[in-house]
């Protein structure tokens, strides 16, 4: 369990620095807000691909561990031409490559720990709590430093954690990897994805995605612009995630009392409440703490649920394509987001951060309907029968 949370540690620790600071550190390299959006954007767009790519490539690879430590030899080797002076043009293209090889690892490894786990995937949590805490870590660490030395230095300040990272690759491997249950009447992959509750489960995941868009884009240059200093900024980003942290602790207790749906539903809905709050009360740092704090539940418990739901949708080998499509919507749903909130931020940020709101509300009601409400309906037809 100490290889497998070391991965989480290290991936998460490198978003810390990536996902508050790499739009502050484009917009000293010139950047518009419009060629911000875009750069950003690619995060998202090589999601579309990169998962399904990736883990389709280890399937059917007789080693495909190697795949993992492939994308993450990948990864440093592309990260380091940021050191270079580059124009739109070259960020444009190393923003393409090292996002797409960053992106491609990842649904791997959610399957490798899910081989892990077999039967206890509510101990997910567990594990995955270390990439939270990395992530916290350095958000908090990299904010005074950058507050110092200066945010030019980001790229050297992240090329250490994507070396741990790299390393930690080569400590994991796959655990026996389960059969499908072989049973009367068993669906195979593509049927599985036409049934209603996973198409409303890739939907949800969709809408919330897009509702992060200007949250993942955006959001320290929104609270630059109120007047909050980069010290600041980390500890709005830590606040979120320290309440994240707990969430994750606490998900096998979640789980045994709470269906994965609903928690997936609630989550939505606090996180349209999260976005309208963020939008119309920006300048009191009291409401956008509480606001931060609402990200235990419309990250870590979606995303905790999200898990769960697709050990329940995609069992055994299947798991590893189903994290590709999951990573995959979500990353359409990001490029969306992240454009969206670009053509929304001519009108001010406020209408992004409102428009966000609108996004995760639809996406709570369709969780709430067919995870839920209907999930809840078969099992009672079911105990009927």
């Amino acid at each position: 369990m100490v290889r497998l949370a070391s991965f989480y540690l290290a991936y998460y620790a490198v978003l810390g620095a990536f996902t508050p600071y790499w739009s502050l550190y484009l917009q000293s390299r010139g950047m518009t807000v419009a060629a911000i959006s875009v750069l950003m954007s690619l995060w998202y767009a090589t999601r579309i691909l990169a998962p399904s790519i990736w883990t389709t490539l280890a399937a059917r690879s007789p080693t495909p561990i190697r795949w993992l430590r492939g994308g993450c030899v990948l990864s440093v080797a592309c990260f380091s031409a940021f050191l270079l002076r580059l124009d739109f043009t070259g960020l444009f293209i190393v923003m393409c490559v090292f996002c797409f090889a960053y992106n491609a690892v990842m649904p791997q490894f959610e399957a490798i720990t899910m081989s892990h786990l077999d039967k206890r995937s509510d101990r997910y949590g567990h594990i995955r709590v270390w990439g939270s805490i990395g992530f916290i870590t350095v958000v908090a660490l990299y904010g005074w430093l950058i507050e110092r030395l200066g945010v030019a230095w980001l790229p050297w300040l992240m090329l250490p954690l994507l070396a741990g990272l790299l390393v930690s690759s080569y400590s994991n491997r796959y655990a026996h990897q389960p059969e499908e249950a072989h049973h009367e009447g068993q669906e195979g992959f593509r049927a599985r994805l036409k049934r209603p509750p996973v198409i409303a489960f890739f939907a949800a995941a969709f809408l919330a995605q897009i509702s992060f868009g200007p949250y993942y884009t955006f959001f320290s240059i929104y609270l630059a612009e109120h007047g909050y200093s980069a010290s600041t900024l980390g500890l709005f980003w830590s606040v979120g995630v320290l309440a994240e942290i707990g969430v994750f602790f606490l998900s096998s207790r979640i789980f045994l009392r709470w269906d994965a749906g609903k928690v997936m539903a609630i989550a939505m809905l606090s996180a349209a409440l999260r976005w309208w709050i963020t939008g119309l009360w920006p300048d009191s740092v009291p409401v956008m703490l509480l606001a931060q704090l609402t990200h235990a539940l419309n990250f870590g418990a979606f995303f905790a649920s999200a898990m769960q739901l697709l050990v329940r949708f995609f069992p055994g080998r299947m798991n590893g394509h189903g994290q590709g499509v999951f990573y995959g919507l979500s990353g359409v749903g990001g490029v969306a987001g992240a454009l969206i909130a670009g053509q929304l931020w001519r009108l001010g940020g406020n209408a992004a951060f409102l428009v966000a709101g609108g996004f995760a509300l639809v996406g709570g009601v369709i969780a709430w309907y067919w995870l839920v409400r209907r999930h809840q309906a078969a099992i009672h037809s079911v105990r009927v029968d």
